[in-house]
């Protein structure tokens, strides 16, 4: 496969602008055409980047004219618009969280698996460049079995400015950002079964929780903890980075503030600092997860044009999102949960 994919754009809101541009960089694809319920929205969206066309209904993907969609929706939506898509046989590439509740996300994995049309959810933490750093550090076998872990997100940034409906948002941190986590857990130890938490609402009004801390017991034994939250005030802000140590038989890795790592290993260490890309468009402190989205969406092309899996294809994300939902259960309930159990497609309506 030579041709340049087409593709399409839905969802003109907070993080377009960042997919926009990484699409530019992307081998291979091309998005041709944008589409945003509000039109004069879509059509600023074209012009900033000399996109040909520009839509204000999903409708436009009964066309004809695009190889794959992008979808940068909120995820109520989601369901919705992957059906259209999978109706008119379109592969997806989907925004999480991967919709609002478990067996919605089980009715998408069954309806486009039936179908038979590719779908991946953008999870763009695990393509961050230090995490495929640690990815292969593990692999070689350096700090040997995977015994402990801890994933640390916690900073007080202000993400209600842009995003104000997360005031209202009654799964909202897990959702929001722990669910990052819970994928990047995933990546570095594997599946997951057990689960218990505890979650907070720090900042007053808020419907839902803007803390969580998450305890993990993986199918290899080893234990992570996952601790989220967007009301710790530090100075300067460690937005948006991911600290915390990753402990195996032989050693350690610590992920430390500004991407430097950190590995124990045969009574010694050494110390690595990642670099960012220095693209054009990005710009602190957002570089880190700038830098993943055109990683993200190369993966996406390349599985696509190649036929191979993603990563984060929709089923391999039930599994991630099974942790979430787990973990709100756990909260509600004050036990331990096994995320295995919620898995199952062959329970979706």
């Amino acid at each position: 496969m030579t041709e340049i994919l087409k593709g399409l754009l839905i969802g003109c809101g907070f993080f377009a602008r960042n997919q926009l541009h990484a699409w530019t960089e992307t081998e291979g694809a091309a998005i041709v055409a944008v589409c945003d319920r509000d039109a004069q929205r879509a059509r600023r969206h074209a012009d900033e980047f000399a996109i040909p066309a520009w839509h204000d209904t999903a409708e436009v993907l009964s066309s004809g004219a695009f190889d794959f969609v992008d979808i940068c929706t909120t995820m109520e939506t989601h369901e919705e618009l992957v059906a259209l898509a999978v109706r008119h046989r379109v592969p997806v590439i989907v925004q999480k969280p991967f919709a609002p509740d478990i067996e919605t996300c089980r009715r998408i994995v069954t309806h486009a698996a039936t179908a038979g049309v590719p779908v991946m959810v953008h999870e763009n933490f695990r393509f961050q460049k230090i995490f495929r750093r640690i990815r292969e550090i593990l692999d070689s076998g350096e700090i040997g079995e995977l015994t402990f872990g801890r994933l640390s997100w916690r900073n007080a940034i202000d993400v209600y400015s842009n995003q104000p409906y997360l005031l209202k948002t009654r799964r909202f941190m897990i959702m929001d950002v722990g669910i990052h986590m819970l994928d990047l857990a995933r990546f570095l130890f594997g599946n997951a079964g057990g689960v218990s938490c505890f979650t907070q609402s720090v900042k007053p009004g808020l419907a839902g929780e803007d803390a969580a801390t998450i305890l993990l017991r993986h199918e290899n034994q080893a234990t992570s903890i996952i601790d989220v939250s967007y009301a710790s005030h530090r100075f300067p802000n460690p937005f948006p980075q991911t600290l915390g140590e990753i402990e195996g038989r032989q050693g350690t890795i610590q992920i430390l503030e500004d991407e430097v790592l950190v590995v124990h290993s045969r009574g010694e260490q050494r110390r690595e600092r990642i670099e960012a890309d220095d693209r054009g468009w990005t710009a602190a402190p957002w570089t880190q997860i700038q830098d993943s989205v055109p990683r993200t969406q190369q993966h996406f092309i390349d599985a696509l044009r190649s036929g191979s899996d993603f990563e984060t294809s929709a089923e391999d994300s039930l599994k991630t999102y099974a942790l979430a939902e787990a973990a709100y259960r756990s909260a509600e309930t004050g036990r331990v949960i096994d995320a295995r159990t919620l898995w199952d497609t062959s329970h979706a309506a």
